[in-house]
């Protein structure tokens, strides 16, 4: 009979003592126990905070919690609280309208901007110290400052855009901003951009650093043009940093609060309300924890689908 699985004679081994482990895959075992190990207090902290209150809106989601009305408040709702989520006339759908559409212009905006701003600033020249500083004031801001300072931009009686386009006889002076549907979003817009693009660009410069320059030198003498480099060499090398920059606006975006309960409080009417307005307004203006811990539960659900999806597509295109 054929031998199977027959090993090399190993001086000092029986041929039925177990196969020695490879060491390559005794340091990745090794690796990983001491990575899972560091990171252990880091997940135990966030679990500490995160787990009760999660829980807790996980109970809410499921249970009607109004405080003013006693006799049904801590019953058990079912589902009741997302049927009304989604029932005939709700707020919930017109403001996952906005924030879908909120979240795709600014994203593409700012990441667009963003880049441009990063390949600028990734040139060497001189004073380019003093120049990124001075584009990474805005996101070192905080939010609410910026909106508070936007706002009073936006007035048209003493404010900054309505002088300037006044000045520079471009159409829109004297317009009321915050007081029309398409003009409070294009403040908004303005404002959130002023604010986030910063950020992106930090992260997209940090990618293009670690880009070897070597590759540059080459593709130059093969004779590839600078769009031929920009499309063949920085963006494939960059999807890393991109990806990071995407799922962070992207998700940041997709629960923008400050900014709209600042400068235009969900108006005119309803016509710039959020989700995470919404769900404001459930929890600190309605009272109504059981609603507002749905909107929540949901807004995690899709916070956690946007991410699962912007991984997917750039691992497959990676």
């Amino acid at each position: 009979m054929a031998a199977i699985d027959q090993a090399p004679d190993v001086p000092g081994r029986s041929a039925d003592s177990p196969r020695p482990r490879s060491r390559r895959g005794t340091l990745l075992t090794q690796d990983r126990r001491l990575g899972l190990l560091l990171i252990a207090p880091a997940i135990a902290l966030l679990l500490a905070i995160t787990a009760y209150p999660l829980g807790y809106n996980v109970w809410n989601a499921f249970h009607y919690v109004v405080p003013d009305i006693p006799f049904i408040n801590g019953k058990a709702a079912g589902l009741a609280n997302f049927r009304r989520m989604f029932a005939v006339g709700s707020t919930f759908e017109p403001a996952l309208l906005h924030t879908v559409v909120f979240t795709l212009v600014s994203v593409t905006v700012e990441v667009g901007i963003a880049l441009v701003l990063a390949l600028a600033l990734n040139k060497p020249f001189r004073g380019r110290s003093l120049v990124r500083a001075a584009v990474f004031i805005p996101w070192a801001v905080p939010t609410v400052v910026s909106a508070e300072a936007w706002k009073e931009m936006f007035d048209p009686r003493q404010g900054f855009v309505d002088y300037a386009l006044h000045l520079l006889h471009l159409p829109g002076s004297g317009t009321t901003w915050l007081a029309n549907t398409d003009t409070s979003w294009v403040a908004l817009f303005v404002a959130d951009a002023w604010k986030n693009t910063p950020f992106v660009a930090i992260i997209l410069i940090g990618g293009l650093q670690v880009i070897p320059a070597e590759i540059y030198e080459a593709a130059k003498i093969d004779g590839a043009s600078a769009w031929r480099q920009f499309r063949r060499l920085t963006l494939p090398l960059l999807k890393p940093a991109l990806m990071v920059a995407l799922i962070f606006r992207t998700l940041s975006a997709f629960l923008v609060f400050d900014v709209v309960y600042i400068m235009s409080n969900g108006g005119p009417g309803t016509s710039t309300e959020t989700l995470a307005y919404l769900d404001f307004n459930a929890f600190h203006v309605d009272y109504d924890y059981g609603y507002g811990g749905a909107i929540s539960l949901v807004l995690i659900v899709l916070c956690l689908l946007i991410a699962a999806v912007y991984t997917r597509v750039f691992r497959e295109r990676g």
